[in-house]
């Protein structure tokens, strides 16, 4: 990450961090603008966690809700962003507690072409994103977890270090390892391509 963006992240930091604590104390302008500051992170973090596209808008309001509900507790000492993302981490986590404690059925014997036939397919990039999914989710957890703190939602190393509770250098390694991985995924991907031409 270069100096600029550090300055432009840490500046873009400081400002979520000084709405929270303002809404903290009942503004709602402050309150937007941190919702509109860091809803797109928490967004994509969530998506990439959960694996689940379709849920995401709501683990991302169940966030922004257990946030709201605790933010008379937050004192400013960790970034906005990063205590947002620790929120939507025990979120995606208890997303995935309650669905293994209730499972649901479908009524449909067929429920898996059910739910690909309602997909929307013709929209631009969808299958990018279907596929960048896909070789994320053959990525063991924290190596996916670090690529996507540090190369999704834009936390240095630090922060996600900070966020993660291991050290930079095992942070740098999961992503380097991760982006070896994503790399020989698309070449085996492309080579059948290839051949055929």
């Amino acid at each position: 990450m270069s100096r600029t963006s550090r300055a432009t992240r840490a500046s873009a930091d400081a400002a979520a961090t000084a709405w929270a604590l303002a809404a903290r104390s009942g503004d709602r302008h402050a309150a937007e603008h941190f919702v509109r500051a860091l809803h797109n992170d928490v967004l994509c973090y969530v998506v990439h966690l959960s694996g689940d596209p379709q849920t995401a808008h709501d683990l991302t309001q169940d966030t922004f809700a257990r946030a709201f509900g605790s933010l008379h507790r937050f004192e400013g000492r960790a970034s906005a962003r990063t205590w947002l993302l620790s929120i939507a981490r025990r979120a995606v986590a208890d997303s995935f507690r309650y669905a293994a404690a209730r499972p649901r059925l479908a009524d449909t014997p067929d429920w898996q072409t059910a739910v690909e036939r309602t997909q929307p397919r013709d929209v631009p990039g969808f299958e990018d994103g279907v596929a960048l999914l896909d070789l994320l989710a053959a990525l063991p957890d924290e190596r996916r977890e670090a690529f996507v703190l540090t190369q999704i939602v834009g936390l240095s190393y630090e922060e996600a270090a900070g966020f993660t509770g291991c050290p930079v250098g095992t942070v740098r390694s999961r992503v380097s390892r991760a982006r070896a991985a994503l790399e020989r995924q698309l070449l085996e991907a492309e080579a059948p391509a290839v051949l055929a031409a």
